[in-house]
């Protein structure tokens, strides 16, 4: 360890996590985005040493990797107000430029105050490439000589949470405008001091590229302490080479292509922005790179064996580029002196390779090396120029090019370790994925639909997850051209109409434009403005002019659009806005807007649907803080009246309605840790739904702990040595970058280097999500954030489907990673769809085992755990870091956990609790597993067949009475004794008959829903697991007086109070009436479908009985399992016994010819 970790047992005196913007120590841990805040306020500080007074102003336009630079910005307002740096989020990104260009003009008039303006853009590359025009212009007039610009731009190379990917050079170049390439957090600070110096000197607008690997890199990092620049002796132009007025457009060209660039170069040479990294007395191969390839260009070496020294020794040079365009040519030209091949490495299209070429071309033949970088000298890619350029890819492709100068054979098997990684990893993926889906409670799952026989028009946001979604949505544009596609297909299409989805984000930066345009073309469209009240996508900012539904309701009068509507999900509040709305605006409520819908497509010419509903994860944050109302009021589910047939999924689209497997099969419930009480799932047609109100969920915290007795902790061993390499892999949106940070804080608080990468993007929306987390006692040692392939030592599998994914498998190592894993089953988004799909653990599990240190390998549900016992699952990720710290796998302190927690500030307690919970069950889980009440299961299902028919038994009499229960289990009997005459020993039939049989025979009708009500525990314990006294709210479709929905076809539900348990009551103790002439409800459609559905079974089962011998075996299961496929309630269970009905029909003709019968390719399966 070096001098620079802190003393044992001690912790850096941090008091909070602001200290990395105040603090004047060498030393402070934060991310890319807040690198570029700390830039801000080191130029400050420069430009006051320097005797300077200046201002800040910062204009742009959120887009990952920067979508939370504005956030930030925000959170460190108390800072920059200091300097004074101000900041002006723009209404897009051109707007930002042209007033970054403003700040650039201050002192050429009157009545300025300071002697310059230091600015900064921010954009990602639509919004480089929407700025062309201002760029140009304001690079033209040039920087003043005091202020300088840095234009921030973020690159998704591989479009990730874009529509495109992005490479942001070529648009820079076109203005050109020069373009550094930082490598990590600590480039930002340092290139970022001398893109503002470079701008000053040269008079040019300095652009600075950002990825994710560095913008939502997290890093230990030291503060750059020069202020002082080294200046060219550059023949300055008369005039010199910054902003002017009056400047004619030639003279500005002619100063900049001339002369400024020129500086730029100058600037660059003196001050090594291009610079050697290793040298070698006999150079063969010089490699050259830049940004993020530069980091993995050492990862490649270090995973072929090769150290600097011996890549020093083996005629290996590295060059680092830290201003990719214009390339300098000096520095360059020293180092490709002498080498044979120069090898150029760059992401995405080359930049530097073509530049270098053209610096080369006239070089002697004799002297001049081989350039290659995409293509090889035979024309043969080497490269890619659009996949992902990963250290394994670097390193293969540098073991070639060597293997061609010499030969290395440790190298080659080297090469040969990585292949054989490269098949294990291939062998194992798992089938499973976990594409990112809507939030639970999200407007969009609602809003985003479309009524039969439409189709609609993606839009930017995360609504665009509607193309991946069954709402026949397709095609998109780039943003703020909405519906312009249209235009072009109206007049030669006989499709007459087409809804557009468009974001109150789009609609404010440039989305009414497109409408406008669509009402001069004169189009039918219907325009939907999803109106959520935050940008979600990028973090929950607040939209640019902050327009309510009813200013966006004005405009679109005023624009001549033809019918205007707000739905929403609380349209009580417009009763006092409703003078703020446009006369002719209705407000409607949601369940309405598929009759709204087709009435909007019948109108001719532009119409506009607004959509109103806060975004879900905004305003659970605004409930957080206090600042919106949280509704005592919580959905609950009934397992027994539930059919698990997932029509609550299909109304919702909610990912929180999940499964619960029971002994009558699988059910749904909700996931409350999740829930964001949209209460959309209450429309599926089901009886089960029962709301709570007036309640509270019951919050436990540490001092529950107090009345457990556990034997004390022991101190847990910390890992020691050099760097350990910690992955999580989870769910976007539970917390698992969260726990990475806190790894992070930790082990900076003692003094360690770290380096720590988050993967999120689109993913963030119940995607997959990875967090890389690299401690070390040396910076040196690590090439990135994001951990090597093979190179984890710790795996925390928050979610199995992610952590046997590809991306992670392949950072796995059986002979390295330990692993604590999470068994809890989260489905995936194809849930929704496939209500029976099978989550798989165990084939993930076993996964796992085969690409893990098979004896260091826990797992536990610490999902479940955590639910029960803290009454949110979101801590599970800090529960499964109590369960590594307790187990020696982590290298940082019990101590330094905390610490960063309470540094965190956020959920302090709870995420302390989790933790202390997840290290007493690592030395005690029964104990743990007891007191959360899942170690003795109430209601175990059955082992046995014999179980299995007992307690089916048992439930029929409770239903009807004793003499129906007999009927069960005769005809079950009769069954058994088939199949152990024709096939002894195996009870397959039986045991499906056994469970279908009871499913026919205890049909859900009027009087078992008020049973299963009123008399079975459900609603006494759904109460307790709650605080305060609740009343009830039922949601039914009595066939007495239920109504027909004109647009859906199906009968309406109504909302009964507490009252109804009466009745409930009642109905229960009519029961005796089921089955008799005296039966009210027994005349109806379903009544008598499921009094035919119970004899045709019963009719089988004789067939069964009589006629069963080896050759019908297969065919008996399958036909004995097709009530298991009847689910629901009313229009949803006719609908399956439709679809039953016609598979039956044609297996039943198989019964006679069994040979033809072939289970594999029956339509059942």
């Amino acid at each position: 360890m070096n001098s620079s970790v802190i003393q044992e047992g001690k912790l850096r005196d941090l008091v909070d996590v602001d200290d990395r913007y105040n603090l004047d120590s060498d030393t402070i841990y934060l991310n890319g985005v807040q690198a570029l805040v700390r830039l801000l306020l080191l130029q400050a500080q420069a430009d006051q040493k320097a005797g300077l007074k200046t201002a800040g102003f910062i204009s742009g336009y959120r887009g990952s990797p920067l979508g939370g630079l504005d956030q930030e910005l925000w959170r460190a307002s108390s800072f920059l107000e200091r300097v004074p740096i101000h900041f002006q989020p723009a209404v897009n990104e051109e707007i930002a430029a042209t007033a970054i260009w403003g700040s650039q003009q201050l002192n050429l008039s009157p009545g300025a105050r300071y002697d310059g303006i230091f600015g900064l853009w921010y954009g990602k590359t639509p919004g480089v490439d929407r700025s062309g025009d201002a760029f140009k212009h304001a690079n033209c007039a040039g920087t003043s000589q005091n202020g300088g610009v840095l234009a921030i731009a973020g690159d998704d190379h591989f479009c990730k949470s874009s529509t495109l990917p992005g490479q942001s050079e070529y648009s820079f170049i076109d203005a050109s405008i020069p373009v550094l390439n930082p490598t990590g957090v600590q480039d930002i600070l340092e290139l970022g001091l001398l893109g503002y110096a470079l701008s000053r000197f040269s008079g040019c607008w300095a652009a600075m590229k950002m990825t994710a690997e560095n913008a939502d890199s997290l890093q230990t990092v030291k503060l750059p302490r020069f202020f002082e620049f080294n200046y060219p002796n550059f023949a300055m132009p008369e005039g010199g080479l910054h902003v002017r007025w009056p400047d004619s457009p030639n003279e500005q060209e002619n100063r900049l292509q001339q002369h400024k660039l020129a500086a730029v170069l100058a600037f660059s040479e003196i001050n090594n922005i291009n610079r050697v990294a290793i040298e070698s007395p006999n150079p063969r191969l010089g490699i050259v790179s830049t940004g993020k390839a530069y980091l993995d260009v050492f990862q490649a070496l270090e995973d072929l064996g090769i150290s600097r020294e011996r890549a020093s020794k083996l005629g290996i040079k590295l060059f680092k580029v830290g201003m990719s365009w214009p390339l300098e040519p000096e520095g360059i030209k020293r180092f490709c002196e002498g080498v044979e091949e120069v090898f150029v490495i760059e992401e995405k299209r080359p930049v530097i390779e073509t530049q270098l070429k053209e610096q080369l071309y006239n070089w002697n033949a004799a002297s001049r090396p081989l350039i290659i970088g995409k293509y090889d000298e035979s024309g043969k890619p080497l490269l890619s120029s659009t996949s992902e350029l990963t250290p394994v890819v670097i390193a293969q492709a540098i073991a070639k090019r060597l293997g061609s100068l010499m030969t290395v054979p440790d190298i080659e098997e080297r090469l040969q370790l990585l292949k054989e990684h490269e098949k294990l990893i291939k062998e194992s993926e798992s089938t499973a994925k976990r594409a990112p889906h809507f939030c639970s409670g999200c407007p969009h799952n609602t809003s985003t639909r479309v009524p039969d026989g439409s189709r609609a028009i993606a839009g930017i946001g995360c609504h665009f997850m509607a193309t991946w979604m069954d709402r026949d949505t397709s095609g998109f544009t780039q943003m703020g051209c909405e519906g312009a596609g249209w235009f072009g297909q109206a007049p030669f299409t006989d499709t007459e109409h087409v809804f557009q989805n468009l974001g109150d984000g789009t609609y404010a930066h440039s989305g009414l434009l497109a409408i406008r345009a669509a009402v001069d073309s004169g189009v039918n469209i219907t325009y939907k403005i999803l109106h959520n009240d935050a940008v979600a996508m990028t973090g929950g900012q607040p939209t640019e002019g902050g327009f309510s539904p009813a200013q966006i309701a004005q405009q679109l009068v005023a624009e001549g659009v033809k019918k205007t509507i707000v739905v929403t999900d609380q349209p009580e509040r417009y009763r006092e806005q409703a003078n703020d709305l446009p006369p002719q605006v209705t407000v409607h409520h949601r369940r309405e807007l598929d009759s709204l819908q087709r009435m909007l497509r019948e109108v001719s010419g532009v119409s506009a649907l607004i959509y109103d509903q806060t975004c879900a994860v905004e305003l659970r944050r605004r409930r957080r803080r206090g600042t919106a109302e949280d509704p005592k009021r919580w959905v609950t589910i009934n397992p027994l009246v539930c059919e698990g047939c997932g029509d609550c999924n299909s109304v919702s689209n909610c990912l929180s309605v999940v499964q619960l497997e029971t002994e009558l099969g699988r059910k749904r419930t909700i996931n409350q840790s999740a829930c964001n009480k949209d209460f959309s799932c209450i429309d599926g047609f089901c009886p089960s739904f029962v709301v709570l109100e007036g309640v509270q969920k019951k919050q436990r915290n540490v001092e529950m702990m107090e009345q457990v007795e556990f034997q004390k902790l022991p101190d847990p061993e910390v890992v020691q040595g050099s760097t350990y390499n910690i992955l999580i892999a989870g769910i976007g949106g539970t917390g698992v970058s969260t726990a990475g940070a806190i790894l992070g804080m930790a082990a900076h608080l003692e003094g360690r280097r770290v380096m720590a990468l988050d993967q999120t993007g689109m993913a963030q929306k119940f995607g997959a999500v990875h967090s890389h987390i690299r401690i070390g006692s040396d910076q040196c040692d690590m090439h990135g954030g994001r951990v090597p392939a093979g190179m984890t030592d710790l795996l925390l599998a928050v979610d199995l489907m992610v952590a046997t994914s590809v991306d992670s498998l392949e950072k796995f190592s059986p002979d390295r990673t330990s692993a604590v894993i999470n068994t809890h089953e989260e489905m995936p988004a194809t849930f929704i769809s496939n209500r029976d799909l099978d989550y798989g653990k165990g084939s993930m599990l076993s996964i796992l085992a085969r690409v893990c240190l098979t004896e260091k390998l826990s797992t536990i549900d610490a999902s479940g755990i955590t639910a029960a016992l803290m009454g949110n699952s979101i801590t599970a990720n800090l529960f499964l870091l109590g369960v590594a710290s307790q187990k020696g796998l982590l290298p940082v302190s019990v101590q330094a956990i905390e610490r960063a927690l309470e540094l965190n500030g956020m959920g302090v307690e709870p995420n302390k609790a989790a933790f202390l919970w997840g290290r007493y069950a690592a030395v005690e889980p029964a104990v743990v597993m007891q007191h959360a009440g899942l170690a003795d299961n109430s209601e175990p299902l059955a082992t046995s067949l014999d179980d299995v028919i007992l307690y089916r038994e048992r439930f029929l009499v409770e239903y009807q009475n004793s003499k129906y229960s007999a009927r069960y289990r005769a005809g079950v009997e009769r069954v058994r004794q088939a199949e152990q005459r024709v096939q002894p020993g195996s009870n397959i039939l039986t045991n499906a008959v056994a469970k279908n049989y009871f499913k026919l025979l205890a049909y859900k009708d009027e009087y078992e829903v008020a049973r299963l009500h009123i008399k079975t525990p459900f609603l006494k314990d759904v109460s307790e697991s709650f605080m305060g006294k609740a009343s009830f709210k039922f949601y039914l479709s009595p066939p007495i007086f239920s109504r027909i929905d004109p647009v859906t076809g199906r009968p309406r539900k109504y909302e009964f109070g507490g009252w109804v348990l009466p009745v409930f009551r009642v109905l229960a103790g009519l029961k005796f009436l089921r089955g008799t002439f005296f039966n009210p409800f027994g005349y109806s459609t379903e009544h008598r479908s499921a009094q035919r559905l119970i004899c045709e079974y019963e009719k089988l089962m004789d067939r069964f009985v009589n006629e069963l011998d080896s050759t019908r075996m297969d065919l008996a299961i399958e036909l004995a399992q097709f009530p298991q496929k009847i689910r629901g309630y009313g229009p949803v269970r006719n609908a399956s016994i439709q679809s039953v009905d016609m598979i039956k029909e044609e297996l039943v003709e198989f019964w006679n010819k069994p040979e033809k019968f072939n289970p594999s390719k029956s339509k059942a399966a």
